[in-house]
Parts: C-alpha cells; sequence; structure tokens
C-alpha cells in the first residue's frame, strides 16, 4: 500500500500546466471523428476495430510540437483522451445499430433518422464516462501496480519517450497518405483488381485475397496468431463449407434460398452460397463464440463487480483539492445520470419505454463496472463487449416478448437497448485507460472526463453521417460491407422475438464453435473468419505473416525489438485511418449524382486504363514494402 501510495507522475500535482487549450480540443475532435469514421468503415468489414490511442498520442505530440510549436505531455495526452473516444464509440455503434438498417432494407421498420443514431450513440457514450468515474479512485489509483491497464501503460509510455525526444507522427501521416493513395487507386480509380485468386468449378471451392492496405494492417497489429485463426476459419467455410453444399445440394432448393444450388453457383459462385447460407453458419458461431466468452468471464464478472463496489465504497473519503485527484463532482454525475434516463424514457426518438431505459441504467452501470475492471486486466481487446451485448439483447428481447411487445416496434427497441449497452461497455473501457494515462503523466482526472465528453458528442455527431453514407453507397450486409457484428445481434433478436430463421444452419455454426473451443482455439476469431469473405481475411493473413517476420528477426534485446514492432503498429494504424478516410470519400462519391451515373463512375478509369492482376500484385508489393520500411529496413537505415 506504501508502495502504492508513493507514487509520483511525471507532471507533479503542484504544477498547473496546459491541458485543455484549443490547440488540444481542435486536434482531438478532428481526429476522434477520423478515427471514428475510419473505425466503423473497418469494422464493418471485418466485425473488428483498432485501438486509436497510440496513433493519436503520437499524432498528439506532432500537433503540439511543429504547430503549437512546443512541448507539451499533457495537451498531447487531452489530444488522444478526446481522439481515441470516437474509435471507441464507433466499435460499440457498428455492433448494433446497421441491424436497423437491414430492418429497413427488409420493409420491416424504417430507417433510423439520424437524430436517432445521434441521440442514442450521445446517451450509451455519455453514460459510459459517468459510471466509470466513481470508479476511478478504486481501480486507477487504489489498484496501481495491480492491475496493469496494458494500453493506458504503453500509451503513457509513448507519451514520456515522446517528451524525452522524437516522435514517430510522421511515420503515421505518411502511412495514412501512401495507403490512401493505393486504396484510391483500387477502388477510385480502379484500373487495378481488388482482389486476385482462383475458383476450381470441379471442387466448388474459391479462394481470394483482397489488395487493401487496412487489412494488412488490422493482421500486422492483431499478430499472426489472430490472423491466422480468423484465415482458418475461413477456409473452412469457402474451402469445405461451400464445397459440401454444392456437392450434396446440387439440384435442390434449400431454405432461405429460392433458386438450385447449382444455378446459383451458375450465376454468382461461391458468393451467392455464402449470402445464402455460409452467413447464417457464421451467425450462429460467432453468438456462441460471445456466450461461450461471457460465460468463461463470468466469475472474474461476478468478483470484478464485488470488488469494484467494495472500492468505491472506500473511495468515498473526503473530498482533496489536489489536482491530480480532482474528478467531476458525484453530485453532478448522479444528476447527469438521472437526467438521461428522463431523456431516453421521454424522447420520442428514442424507441425505449421506461422499462428499456431502466434496463439501460441496470444494465449499463453493472457492464460498465464489468468492462472498466477488465480492460484493466486484459486490455480493451479481451474484453467481452460482444457476449455482453449478446447477453443484454437476449434480457431485452425476452422482457419485451413477454410484455407483448414483439412486432417490429418491439425489436428495434430491443436493438436500441442493446445499442446503448454496447457504446457504455466500449466507451468505460476506453475511459478507463485513457484515465490511467493521465494518471502516469500527471493529467488533472476532471479536464481528461470532459475531454472524454467532448470526444463523444463530436463522435456522436458525426457517426450517423457516416452509417448513412456507407449504407447509400454499398448497403450493409454485402460483401463490401459484411456487418458481421450486426447481423449477428439482428438475428439474435429475431430469433427470440419468433421470427424465421434457418434454424439447421445457424445452429451448425453453434457447435463448429462449440468443437473449436474444445479444441483449445480462440472461438471469436475463429467464428469472425467463417462468417467473412476469404478474400478479406487472406489479406489479414498476409498482415500477420509481415509480423511474424518482423518478429523472428535477430534484435539486440527486447528493448530493441518491441521497438521495431512498434513502429510498424503505428505505421499499421496510418494505413487503416488513411483507407478509411478514402472509403468514406469514395462514398460520398459513389451516392453523389451526377448526369446518368455518380461521381464515382465518372473518376472509374477502368474502362480506358487498366494494369489489371499485374497491377494488384504491385499493390501487394507496395503494402508489404511500407510495413517492412518502417520496421526491420528502418533500422538498417539508422546505423
Amino acid at each position: 500500500m506504501d508502495e502504492k501510495n508513493s507514487f509520483k507522475p511525471y507532471i507533479s500535482a503542484d504544477r498547473n500546466e496546459k491541458e485543455l487549450s484549443a490547440t488540444s480540443v481542435i486536434a482531438g475532435v478532428i481526429l476522434a471523428v477520423i478515427f471514428g469514421a475510419a473505425n466503423a468503415y473497418l469494422g464493418l468489414i471485418v466485425g473488428m476495430t483498432v485501438s486509436a490511442s497510440i496513433p493519436a498520442a503520437v499524432i498528439g505530440m506532432g500537433v503540439i510540437r511543429f504547430i503549437a510549436k512546443r512541448n507539451s505531455i499533457l495537451e498531447s495526452n487531452m489530444i488522444q483522451t478526446i481522439g481515441s473516444a470516437g474509435e471507441s464509440l464507433a466499435a460499440g455503434v457498428i455492433f448494433t445499430l446497421p441491424a436497423m438498417f437491414l430492418w429497413a432494407a427488409e420493409g420491416v421498420t424504417e430507417l433510423p433518422s439520424m437524430f436517432e443514431i445521434t441521440a442514442i450513440s450521445l446517451v450509451g457514450g455519455l453514460l459510459g464516462i459517468f459510471f466509470m468515474i466513481p470508479l476511478r479512485n478504486a481501480l486507477i489509483v487504489k489498484e496501481h501496480g495491480i492491475l496493469p491497464y496494458p494500453e493506458g501503460m504503453a500509451c503513457s509510455e509513448v507519451l514520456l519517450s515522446g517528451e524525452k525526444g522524437g516522435s514517430d507522427s510522421k511515420l503515421v501521416f505518411v502511412s495514412m497518405g501512401i495507403a490512401a493513395v493505393l486504396k484510391f487507386i483500387v477502388d477510385g480509380l480502379k484500373i487495378v483488381k481488388s482482389s486476385i485468386g482462383i475458383v476450381v468449378n470441379q471442387f466448388k471451392g474459391a479462394f481470394n485475397i483482397s489488395a487493401y492496405p487496412a487489412l494488412v494492417g488490422v493482421g500486422y497489429i492483431c499478430g499472426t496468431k489472430v490472423s491466422a485463426t480468423l484465415f482458418a476459419g475461413s477456409v473452412l467455410s469457402w474451402l469445405v463449407l461451400i464445397p459440401i453444399i454444392c456437392l450434396f445440394g446440387a439440384d435442390m432448393v434449400l431454405y432461405p434460398g429460392t433458386a438450385t444450388i447449382a444455378s446459383m453457383w451458375a450465376e454468382d459462385g461461391a458468393s451467392a452460397i455464402w449470402s445464402s447460407y455460409i452467413r447464417y453458419i457464421g451467425a450462429g458461431a460467432v453468438a456462441t463464440g460471445g456466450i461461450i466468452s461471457l460465460i468463461k468471464s463470468l466469475p472474474l464478472i461476478v468478483s470484478t463487480f464485488r470488488d469494484s463496489m467494495k472500492g468505491l465504497k472506500g473511495s468515498k473519503s473526503k473530498e482533496t483539492t489536489e489536482r491530480t485527484a480532482k474528478d467531476i463532482p458525484m453530485k453532478i454525475i448522479i444528476l447527469a445520470v438521472i437526467a438521461i434516463a428522463l431523456f431516453v424514457d421521454l424522447l420520442p426518438a428514442i424507441p425505449v419505454n421506461f422499462v428499456g431505459a431502466v434496463l439501460i441504467i441496470v444494465c449499463g452501470f453493472f457492464f460498465a463496472t464489468v468492462a472498466s475492471r477488465i480492460v484493466g486486466l486484459v486490455g480493451s481487446s479481451n474484453s467481452p463487449v460482444s457476449g455482453m451485448t449478446i447477453a443484454t439483447l437476449l434480457v431485452t428481447a425476452f422482457i419485451f416478448k413477454m410484455m407483448g411487445n414483439d412486432g417490429a416496434a418491439g425489436m428495434v427497441s430491443a436493438m436500441a437497448v442493446g445499442s446503448v449497452i454496447a457504446i457504455i461497455t466500449a466507451i468505460s473501457g476506453d475511459t478507463s485507460q485513457d484515465l490511467k494515462t493521465g494518471y502516469i503523466v500527471g493529467a488533472t482526472p476532471m479536464k481528461q472526463q470532459i475531454g472524454e465528453i467532448i470526444g463523444v458528442v463530436a463522435s456522436a455527431v458525426a457517426i450517423g453521417g457516416v452509417l448513412y453514407l456507407l449504407n447509400a453507397a454499398w448497403g450493409f450486409g454485402t460483401e463490401q460491407l459484411a456487418a458481421p457484428q450486426a447481423t449477428l445481434m439482428k438475428m439474435i433478436v429475431e430469433g427470440v422475438m419468433g421470427g424465421n430463421l434457418p434454424w439447421n444452419l445457424v445452429f451448425i455454426g453453434v457447435f463448429i464453435a462449440v468443437v473449436v473451443e474444445l479444441l483449445g482455439i480462440s472461438v471469436m476469431s475463429f467464428a469472425i473468419g467463417i462468417y467473412l469473405p476469404i478474400e478479406t481475411t487472406a489479406c489479414i493473413m498476409l498482415g500477420g505473416i509481415v509480423r511474424a517476420v518482423v518478429e523472428k528477426r535477430k534484435y539486440k534485446n527486447k528493448e530493441e525489438k518491441d521497438t521495431i514492432v512498434n513502429k510498424g503498429i503505428l505505421a499499421c494504424s496510418g494505413m487503416i485511418a488513411g483507407e478509411g478516410l478514402v472509403g468514406i470519400l469514395l462514398a460520398v462519391f459513389a451516392v453523389i449524382p451526377v448526369g446518368a451515373g455518380t461521381l464515382g463512375s465518372v473518376i472509374n478509369l477502368s474502362k480506358t486504363v487498366s494494369f489489371g492482376s499485374i497491377g494488384t500484385l504491385f499493390i501487394f508489393a507496395a503494402m508489404i514494402f511500407m510495413v517492412l520500411k518502417a520496421t526491420i529496413w528502418s533500422r538498417n537505415n539508422e546505423k
């Protein structure tokens, strides 16, 4: 206890330095919107997002140093705090809200309004922050040295190393620019093929690999093992399950398909089989993976909640005037939570009644408490957000059905509750990591919490437009935007409410997930791989292979290895952001009418200029070169 109490932050409590400056707020808001949009785009493709904290911190240091012309670790930290909120809010949104667009496309409900999306996002984001604040002293301060908060610690190390000299912000910006150009060449100008591969008609199997920088970046950041597990799931789908379906059902019409398997293959190949059958198997596997992860986490969840409540009681000590110990006052938090609950119940734009509002407050506080501690133990990437959202949807949909609210309105209400809970869980985890970073560098907690609120508000305002753009350009649930998590949540609600689902296919996925769990493989990654097109996971696998090449090199010591590997993470974060931004830009082009077509069709040069598969190989070479240049070849240049 003495060791924890003796901790001294980098900026001592008696020093008052700039934090919430105009520069940090403006830069943070811009990054919140950028990373929120980029991660929404990424998450709708692969069903997972990546942390924006470290790249936001690196960019923040660059902004303060080269634009504001000063060194200020607390301003850099504030930019990171505000900026990372966008990524976390996007993660919660893409898990659920696209389901409402899918229902609208099926004619079940109307499209959610922009105001409705913003209101739901804002409610979830603010509650995630407010529920976590009372836990800060118990989790961040009293358990310093016990709860590692890996992302928060890593971010503080980046900030401290940048303060002592050197910043890799240029690396992030260069990677963003190169990835943006590559993405525009592939999907904007379309002068090279977006994927290459082979189709074996006799075998009825297909293998393709996409040429997208963001996917290579995801593979590198997630690592070789996770990438291989994702790829293995797709191999099972596209090289085992699809050939089996074609072999035994060639002349049959199988629900939910409306034509024979043979005619579907002849018309649209493996993609038609994936759309009609595989995605239901994948959804069953993903749902089971989420439930398994939740069950495995139950002892931790129960003990976490109990310990957090004990810590919360112990934190109700007399108020302190010390700068590094000031939080937003508890009275304001309680009043804000009550106001939000009334807002949810009374605002017509949010399709949630009084029971739903109560469920949001009760489940939200519970899962925010759990998430805040779990991310401290195992990191944000291992927090069972999907499992907690599934549990909420199951409970909410069942309660609504018992109350007779089991029609389209009931499904939308259940999804709205699940959306708020998913956002609460994601934001509370992000807030915990940010407050840990602030604790180490010596930030003012209350100012950081205000920064989180600013980031959430900015992201909530922007995210509705992003969803509308992407849906208008390509549509959710398509090969371009598979939206695996949202499709899963949609199926869960429909299943509880009594909708017609191909349960045989769903249960095949369920038991595949059970087998994978018994084999000791990461079931969630494997299940997402089953759902995703193989061209997506093959490109992710390429990034994982590049990560393995970087890690297998000989280094002088662990510190040098970590430095080189982390440079790759920064470069790949830039690649993800760069492609995501161009993806959003291309979505804008795709919906702007020009004459008889759209601006996107005007830009398309593929009819006059095409480099075909050869050009695609050059894109692959450029992506691999970019990561290696940022990592193992950068070390050679420094010698």
